[in-house]
């Protein structure tokens, strides 16, 4: 039985100077977050998975889990607009040792509530592996319906959760109070993290975990254990880190974030390019002001 954690890291992706994968630095950078009691989320969003190739992310999560695998929480990300290759990466996933996968709502091509339906019941019967959906509306130009993500999970047993990234208290809130007991609720906006546990989250799956991992991790217990005052306080206090993090498109700010503090994160992958040196310097201030440099 899978455990889930308060914190998972949606983990950058380190490069080697030539654009290479430095699967070496992943596997190190996964083993100090497992190390803090966090899971990892791979080739996502902040792992430039919409730049990798599928076998460098079939590789990353097998290298990945080949080190972690029963020690914490190691979740891929799968999804694409096609559902035909979300069921093929998916498939070729079971075999890498990850615990589950995320699958994006299709964007760009923006199915309406029964495509969104269609997609997300076709990898479900495809995989024997659990699933997370992932509604990020800002990065896919559509929308799933809380409705729709609750009749998904009432009808497959292996769509477990949601990443939630669309901003809404109401769409957080409708599924905490409507889908099936055990479905895990994670927001995916760092700065509503506090909130979303408030009306029935879980956890976060998070980039600002990358640097306050730890602290973000206390705030959700101690609202767990019932010191709200003490869960406030820490929201209050790195609130300004968690949207800082995103201060130009992600993952470039925590990329740059991660060099700084000595670890080698490495470049991005065209399209993204490097932080100008105004982000930089806004990068480098965020961290002392946490003093986290």
């Amino acid at each position: 039985m899978l455990t889930f954690p308060n914190i998972i890291i949606a983990m950058i992706t380190p490069f080697n100077q030539d654009g290479s994968v430095n699967y070496e630095a992943a596997v190190e950078l996964a083993k100090k977050y497992a190390d803090e009691g966090s899971g990892i989320l791979l080739g996502a969003t902040t792992g430039e998975g919409a730049v990798m190739t599928e076998e460098e992310k079939l590789k990353l999560f097998k290298v990945v889990a080949d080190e972690l695998k029963g020690k914490t929480l190691i979740m891929g990300n799968v999804g694409t607009n096609n559902t035909a290759e979300s069921i093929a990466i998916a498939k070729k996933a079971e075999a890498t040792g990850v615990d589950l996968l995320l699958c994006i709502v299709p964007y760009y091509n923006k199915p309406n509530q029964d495509g969104c339906y269609a997609h997300f019941a076709a990898i479900a019967k495809a995989t024997s592996l659990p699933f997370f959906i992932y509604n990020v509306p800002g990065r896919t130009g559509g929308s799933i319906e809380p409705e729709t993500v609750c009749r998904l999970a009432r009808d497959y047993d292996n769509i477990i959760g949601l990443k939630d990234a669309s901003a809404s208290l109401d769409f957080a809130g409708y599924v905490a109070a409507n889908a099936p007991e055990g479905f895990h609720l994670y927001s995916g906006e760092d700065n509503l993290t506090l909130p979303i546990i408030a009306v029935g989250g879980e956890g976060v799956i998070t980039v600002a975990g990358h640097v306050i991992g730890k602290e973000m991790d206390a705030m959700i217990q101690a609202y767990k254990d019932g010191d709200v005052k003490k869960a406030a306080a820490l929201h209050q206090k790195y609130l300004p880190f968690m949207k800082g993090v995103f201060c130009t498109v992600s993952p470039v700010p925590i990329k740059t974030m991660v060099n700084m503090l000595g670890f080698p994160a490495g470049p991005l992958r065209l399209p993204l390019v490097e932080a100008n040196p105004e982000i930089r310097e806004k990068c480098r201030q965020y961290l002392k002001d946490i003093g986290k440099l």
